[in-house]
């Protein structure tokens, strides 16, 4: 079973780069299994990628209603039918949609997001979003983790 993790986001835009901070953070784990991309906006061209996997997670950074609470939240994802997209606005459910129309596949898909409060220009994140990626992190390392044990007690890692 094969993992893979997509975080997104602009590190020139304060918050938004926290998905990608944490995507950073994954790779440099190096689990079997896991293949880890930090990317600033999410492209066509990331179908291949997911194509090829079982489970992807997408990290994203969202202005929240509640500014006090650096909650993360993990939705289930599905595909979009939706085909008129553009390369600047490409959401999670188009890229899985266009993944299935391409090659057929649908991976089990996770958004998983961050709350934010600051996007304007610069690179430090604020306290709520630093929060939620320690929040991310945590929570991935512990997933991961536990998965890639599973993975290793079925065959050889």
């Amino acid at each position: 079973m094969k993992v893979l993790v997509i975080g997104y986001g602009n590190t020139l835009r304060c918050d938004d780069g926290v998905g990608y901070q944490v995507a950073e953070t994954i790779a440099e784990w190096q689990l079997p299994q896991v293949r880890s991309i930090a990317i600033h906006q999410l492209l066509p061209e990331l179908a291949t990628d997911i194509a090829e996997t079982d489970i992807v997670i997408f990290i994203d950074a969202v202005v929240t209603a509640d500014q006090t609470t650096s909650k993360i939240s993990i939705t289930s994802l599905v595909p979009s039918g939706d085909e008129n997209f553009s390369t600047h606005i490409t959401s999670p459910q188009l890229l899985l949609g266009i993944t299935q129309r391409l090659y057929g596949v649908t991976p089990v898909a996770y958004l998983l997001t961050i709350p934010a409060s600051n996007f304007t220009l610069g690179a430090t994140p604020s306290p709520i979003a630093n929060t939620g990626k320690d929040l991310a992190v945590g929570y991935l390392k512990s997933w991961l983790g536990n998965l890639t044990i599973k993975l290793c007690m079925k065959s050889a890692c």
